[in-house]
């Protein structure tokens, strides 16, 4: 009988131990990780303290902690569409919703607004309780026309056919609206009164200059004004027959 020396026994037994907890063990999720979405998800339900964390054409974006003045403008855009869907049926408002647009990108933005899939909305919820597919209208808040929201991501709601894209620029105080046309962007510009209104959600009016004066009571009294016209009567009137049916 062939006799195994200790000390051969016992590095067998530590490389299977080491080989087990290998496999059991899930990866951190790390900023500039280069992930399959599946491997994104897996490792970021694995980390629970990790509150947004985005998937951007197959690379792990892990955004700095919200400012208080983040968090704050967030809070009017979210009123503002929250106002919009409480006065709209079959329009659902979304705050830092997981989306998952295609195989390589999975994103949260910081507000949108999507029509349910009966009144011919193109995302749903899916079984697990995430968004698949694009919103009709997305918001995100920026720190400047430097961020990945205006180049990566820009790209991506762009293929993905999101209709309507605003960036708000929090150091510039800016907006940018954008209007997808031909499958570009095309930036849209207040009218006369300071106003750009949605081609997809009639009656939901932004007005630019009182959001960025931090007026959010003119700018909800605006967006009363929108909820009060024909074309928004006639919209809900479409989405109630569409919810029968």
């Amino acid at each position: 009988m062939v006799v195994q020396p200790v000390t051969a026994i016992k590095s067998e037994s530590t490389l299977r131990l080491l080989r087990s907890a290998k496999a059991d063990r899930i990866p951190p999720l790390e900023s500039g990780d280069r992930l399959t979405r599946r491997e994104f998800e897996r490792r970021y339900k694995a980390m629970p303290r990790i509150k947004k964390a985005e998937l951007i054409e197959g690379v792990v974006y892990m955004p700095s902690p919200v400012s208080a003045i983040h968090s704050e403008l967030h809070v009017q855009i979210t009123t503002w569409l929250g106002t919009y869907c409480a006065a709209t049926p079959a329009v659902r408002a979304g705050d830092n919703a997981t989306v998952r647009l295609d195989v390589d990108n999975e994103v949260q933005p910081d507000a949108l607004l999507r029509l349910e899939p009966q009144a011919g909305g193109r995302s749903r919820i899916s079984a697990d309780g995430y968004v698949e597919g694009a919103p009709e209208l997305v918001v995100e808040i920026a720190a400047s026309s430097a961020t990945y929201d205006l180049r990566d991501k820009l790209r991506v709601y762009r293929r993905n056919g999101v209709q309507e894209y605003l960036v708000w620029q929090v150091y510039d105080n800016r907006l940018d609206w954008f209007r997808l046309s031909e499958g570009e962007y095309v930036p849209v510009t207040p009218d006369a009164d300071g106003v750009i209104r949605s081609q997809v959600f009639p009656g939901l009016g932004l007005r630019v200059d009182k959001l960025l004066e931090g007026d959010l009571a003119v700018v909800l009294a605006e967006l009363q004004n929108g909820l009060a016209t024909p074309e928004h009567a006639a919209f809900v009137e479409q989405l109630a027959q569409q919810q029968v049916v």
